[in-house]
C-alpha cells in the first residue's frame, strides 16, 4: 500500500504544523525510515510529490503502509530525537554511518588516587572519558606523555584513608622502578595526587598553556626554596609538555576553543570532516562517510553529521565553523560561515582533509572490484596528486648514534614491490657530528648528480624520511642539480606519519587504510632498516679493526684473510700458531698468537 492512499491521506491532513519526528512503517509494522521536521505537516506532504522525486525516494515511498510521529517543543529537540531513534531501530533507508567502530577513548577512573588509561569501552560509571580518539596511535602517545610526567598508580587497589592508616598494603615493583609514588602507603597525599590529575585533564583537554603555567610556578617555587632537585624533576617535565605542544599543528591562537565542519556529497554518499581546535592547535581530527540510502537535503546531512560528531567527540565548543547553514540551529550555537581570514584557512584545511577522504574511500571501493596489484599505482597516484604514476619510488633515510659512523640509505620500490638489487647505502662525507638536514642535502646531492651522470633511470616519487626540515634539505639539492619540479617528493614524519608537500604549511594525513600511506611507511621502515644494518655492520667493523690493528706488524690485509677465515676475534685468539701459519705464514702467525696469549696468561704479569 502507498503513502498517498486514502486511509493516509486523512491521517497526514491531521498532522500538526509543529516541529518533530516521524517514522515509515512498512506491511510488516517494520520501522523503514525515520526523519525531523520543523512542521510535520508539511515534510509529510512532500512526499506526495511524485514528479519530483528520485528513484530511490520512489521506492521508500512504495513501501510505506502506515505513519506514526512524535511532536517536540523544538528543532534542535527533533535532531536528538531523530538521531536516538535511527540508532535504536537502525532503518532501512535511513542515512547510514559507514565508519561505525569502536574507538579508544582516555579514561580517569572515578576512584580516590585516579588511574588514567586507554580504554575501548566507554562505561557510565562516573569516570571521565576524553576522546575518543581516531588514531590509537595518538592516545598511546598521549598515555605515554602522561605517564613520562606523573608516576601515577595502575594498580586495582581500592585505596582509602582507612586501609592507607592501617598499612594494609605495601609498595610494589612499580614504586621501585620509579613509574609509582606509592599512594598505598602514604608517600603521596590525595591533594598532590588531584594536582597531577587536574594537569592531565588539561592536556587532554588541549589546555597545555595552563600546564605550563602550574608547572613553571612550581619549578620557580622549589627553586626559591632551595629544593633544587625537586625543581630539576618539574623543570624535566616541563620541557616534556614544551615538546609535545610545539608538536602540535598550530593554527592561530587568537582562535581558542571552536569546532570546524567541511562537507562534500556524491549521488550516493556524504563526507564530512571534523577538526576541533583547542588554544589555536588542532587536536582531534575526525571524517565520515555516510551513504545516503534516499534523496537527502546537504543541509539535512550537514545537521546529522555535526550533531553525531560532537556528541561522539564530547565537544561543547560555542562556536561553529561551517561551509553552509544546516537545516536545524543548535541551541547556544555561534554557527559562522567565513569568507576570508584565520576561519577561512581553518576551513580550507578541513575541506582540502575531506577531499582525500573521499578519494580514499573512492579507491577503497573500486580496489574490492579490482585486483589490487594492477591498481595499486594508480591509487597512489590519486590519493598523492603525482602527475604521473610511481612506478619508481625512492626513499632516504639517515642513520647515526651519536655522531658515530654517519650513514643513509636509499631503498627503491618498483612496481609497488622492493627492488633490493636496487638499494644503495652512503658514507656520509661531508658532516660532522648528527646533523640529519645536513646529511640529507648531500646524500640528495650525491645520489641523483651520479644519476645524471650516469643517464640511469630518475624516480617517479621521492620520499624523505623526516618533516619539513629534512624535506627542504633535501629540495635544496634538487634545485642545484635543476631537477626540483620534475621529480615529485613529499616529506613521511613517523610521529604521527604525516605528509608533507613542497611548499605546504600544514601536514595532511591519509586516512589509516590508505594504500598510498601504507606503502609510504613500508619503503620508509625498509629504509630505516638497510640503514640500521649498515650501520651496526659499520660499528661492528670498526670495534674488530681496533682490536686487531693493536697488534704491531700486523696489517689491513692480514686482518681480512683472519676475518675470513676465522669470522670472529674471539676464534682467532683461541687458534693454535699451527693453525694460524697454515693461513698467514709463521712469522705473523707467532705475533698473533704470542699477542692474545701473553695478554692472558697471568704469569706474564712481569713481576
Amino acid at each position: 500500500m502507498a503513502l498517498y492512499e486514502d486511509r493516509l491521506r486523512v491521517k497526514i491532513n491531521e498532522l500538526p504544523d509543529k516541529p518533530g519526528v516521524y517514522q515509515y512503517l512498512d506491511s510488516t509494522g517494520t520501522v523503514i525510515y525515520i526523519g525531523k521536521a520543523k512542521n510535520l505537516k508539511n515534510r509529510v506532504l512532500s512526499y506526495l510529490s511524485k514528479s519530483n522525486q528520485s528513484s530511490k525516494t520512489l521506492l521508500l515511498v512504495n513501501k510505506i503502509h502506515d505513519l506514526r510521529y512524535i511532536i517536540v517543543n523544538s528543532e534542535q529537540d527533533a535532531l536528538l530525537l531523530e538521531n536516538n531513534l535511527i540508532k535504536k531501530y537502525k532503518p532501512r533507508y535511513n542515512i547510514l554511518l559507514k565508519d561505525d567502530k569502536t574507538y579508544p577513548w582516555i579514561c580517569i577512573r572515578k576512584e580516590n588516587f585516579p588511574r588514567v588509561f586507554v580504554t575501548r569501552r566507554y562505561i557510565h560509571n562516573g569516570s571521565e572519558y576524553f576522546g575518543p580518539y581516531t588514531s590509537g596511535k595518538l592516545a598511546y602517545t598521549l598515555i605515554s606523555l602522561i605517564k613520562s610526567l606523573y608516576r601515577l598508580r595502575t594498580c586495582n587497589l581500592v585505596l582509602n584513608q582507612k586501609s592507607i592508616c592501617a598499612h594494609k598494603f605495601k609498595v610494589c615493583l612499580e614504586y621501585h622502578i620509579g613509574n609509582c609514588q606509592a599512594p598505598c602507603v602514604g608517600k603521596i597525599q590525595e591533594e598532590e595526587y588531584g594536582e597531577y590529575i587536574s594537569q592531565i585533564r588539561n592536556i587532554l583537554r588541549g589546555n597545555l598553556g595552563m600546564v605550563v603555567e602550574t608547572m613553571t610556578r612550581k619549578m620557580n617555587r622549589y627553586a626559591d626554596e632551595l629544593k633544587y632537585e625537586e625543581a630539576n624533576e618539574v623543570k624535566k617535565a616541563l620541557e616534556l609538555v614544551k615538546n609535545y605542544q610545539a608538536k602540535s599543528t598550530i593554527v592561530r591562537t587568537t582562535i581558542h576553543d571552536t569546532d570546524v565542519f567541511s562537507y562534500i556529497e556524491t549521488e550516493k554518499y556524504a563526507y564530512v570532516n571534523y577538526l576541533r581546535i583547542i588554544q589555536g592547535a588542532v587536536v582531534q581530527v575526525h571524517s565520515i562517510e555516510l551513504e545516503k540510502k534516499i534523496e537527502e537535503e546537504k543541509e539535512s546531512v550537514l545537521a546529522f553529521a555535526i550533531f553525531e560528531i560532537r556528541q561522539l567527540m564530547g565537544s561543547q565548543s560555542k562556536e561553529i565553523i561551517i561551509p553552509f547553514y544546516p537545516d536545524i540551529l543548535l541551541d547556544g550555537i555561534q554557527y559562522v560561515i567565513p569568507q576570508k581570514g584565520d576561519k577561512k584557512q581553518l576551513l580550507d584545511l578541513s575541506e582540502r582533509n575531506i577531499r582525500y577522504f573521499r578519494l580514499d574511500k573512492e579507491r577503497q571501493r573500486s580496489l574490492k572490484k579490482d585486483d589490487f596489484s594492477s591498481n595499486v599505482l594508480k591509487t597512489i597516484q590519486l590519493e598523492l596528486k603525482l602527475p604521473r604514476l610511481p612506478y619508481r619510488i625512492e626513499c632516504f633515510d639517515n642513520s647515526n648514534i651519536q655522531g658515530t659512523n654517519p650513514v643513509a640509505a636509499c631503498t627503491v620500490f618498483i612496481n609497488g614491490k622492493p627492488a633490493k638489487r636496487e638499494y644503495r647505502k652512503f658514507h656520509v662525507k661531508s658532516v660532522v657530528g648528527p646533523d640529519d638536514f645536513a646529511s640529507m642535502e648531500e646524500i640528495i646531492y650525491r645520489r641523483y648528480s651520479r644519476v645524471l651522470d650516469e643517464g640511469t633511470e630518475l624516480p617517479d616519487l621521492i620520499v624523505i624520511d623526516g618533516g619539513k626540515g629534512q624535506l627542504h634539505s633535501a629540495i635544496k639539492s634538487l634545485q642545484k642539480l635543476e631537477l626540483y619540479g620534475k621529480i615529485p617528493i613529499v616529506g613521511l614524519a613517523e610521529r604521527m606519519e604525516e605528509i608533507y608537500y613542497p611548499g605546504d604549511k600544514d601536514p595532511y594525513l591519509l586516512g589509516k587504510n590508505s594504500i598510498a600511506l601504507k606503502i609510504l611507511m613500508q619503503i620508509r621502515d625498509e629504509a630505516h632498516r638497510f640503514g640500521i644494518t649498515f650501520h651496526r655492520k659499520l660499528r661492528e667493523k670498526s670495534q674488530t679493526q681496533s682490536v686487531l690493528s693493536e697488534i704491531y706488524g700486523i696489517g689491513e690485509n692480514t686482518e681480512i684473510v683472519l676475518l675470513q677465515t676465522f669470522k670472529s676475534v674471539e676464534n682467532i685468539s683461541v687458534r693454535s700458531q699451527e693453525e694460524l701459519s697454515a693461513v698467514i705464514g709463521r712469522k705473523r702467525a707467532a705475533i698473533i698468537y704470542n699477542h692474545f696469549h701473553e695478554k692472558n696468561n697471568p704469569d706474564n704479569s712481569g713481576l
